[in-house]
């Protein structure tokens, strides 16, 4: 008898839990903080926050899987990583002032560049990085002032970006919370003329041809010889993917700006999520599809015009 009223009352406490689980409304969570959602939250869920918020409060982990001691989607294998937000390690920026890094991709792991995220409060200033070493900043949240040696500065907002070439001097300055991803290499030179300073944002970036594929494609850099890598700007509507199942001598540096999909690396497929950050080795086999309900843009760099014997 009691066994029969338990089967009768499972789907009510189904939907309880479901309704519970909504947009984060967990048991035991008294500061209403945001939650997971199954598939990519409606404005309802969002409360409208900035562009890239995700990036700095994923919805996924670890706080909402605290009680899974141990728990992370990172993965290293010997051509690919995944690295989520869980796992990010932040400790002071060499020479920096009032500023903490996490630097997710670097040569440990087998990359020719590093990537990391800077985060700045007010009165945070910025040190330079080391000789013959480019570097591109990206904002993600808050804005920073950029001054070059030239006497110039440029006011940073969120989408907005600085490239600047080996060897200029420049120090950025943050009054707010900022957060920043930072990639830098050391600059492999050409018979060229150097490449410039840009200052610029992501929409003011025209959308390229890509053929046989659907995306939308923006570069941050120019495409000319005097740039060793580009850094693109990927747009992804629900249910759109890579067409091509990608194969080449290029390294990738990955951050997942929007939405969520499933990425294919190598022999494996991963979920994932904005504000995860994916390395990819040369040659290793790689595809993407996005899903949910909103889209995807994620920023990649791309090593280009060079001679890979070089």
């Amino acid at each position: 008898m009691v066994s029969t009223q338990i089967r009768h009352l499972r789907p009510l406490l189904l939907l309880v839990l479901v309704a519970s689980l909504r947009c984060g409304a967990v048991a035991g969570d008294g500061d209403g903080g945001e939650g997971f959602c199954s598939a990519e939250p409606s404005s309802e869920c969002s409360g409208g926050q900035p562009l890239y918020w995700k990036v700095t409060h994923p919805t996924l982990a670890p706080a909402h899987l605290q009680d899974l001691p141990g728990f992370t989607r990172s993965i290293f294998k010997r051509d690919h990583a995944l690295i989520t937000p869980e796992s990010h390690v932040f400790s002071p920026l060499p020479d920096w002032i009032n500023t903490l890094g996490a630097y997710l991709i670097s040569p440990a792991i087998g990359a020719h560049f590093t990537m990391y995220m800077a985060n700045m409060q007010d009165g945070s200033r910025s040190a330079l990085p080391p000789k013959d070493v480019e570097r591109l900043i990206f904002v993600l949240q808050g804005s920073i002032s950029l001054s070059v040696e030239t006497g110039t500065t440029h006011s940073l907002l969120v989408d907005s970006y600085a490239y600047l070439p080996a060897n200029i001097k420049h120090s950025t300055i943050s009054d707010e919370s900022t957060t920043l991803v930072i990639f830098e290499r050391r600059y492999t030179a050409t018979e060229d003329s150097p490449p410039d300073l840009i200052v610029s944002s992501t929409d003011k970036q025209s959308l390229l041809e890509t053929p046989g594929e659907v995306f939308q494609l923006r570069k941050l850099l120019p495409t000319s010889l005097p740039y060793d890598f580009n850094i693109h700007i990927m747009d992804f509507q629900p249910g759109e993917y890579l067409n091509v199942k990608e194969v080449h001598y290029n390294q990738h540096g990955l951050l997942l700006l929007e939405g969520q999909g499933i990425y294919r690396l190598g022999d494996s497929w991963y979920p994932v999520q904005a504000g995860d950050t994916i390395w990819m080795a040369p040659f290793v086999p790689q595809w993407y599809a996005a899903l949910g309900k909103t889209r995807t843009r994620y920023l990649l760099y791309k090593d280009v015009n060079r001679n890979p014997l070089i």
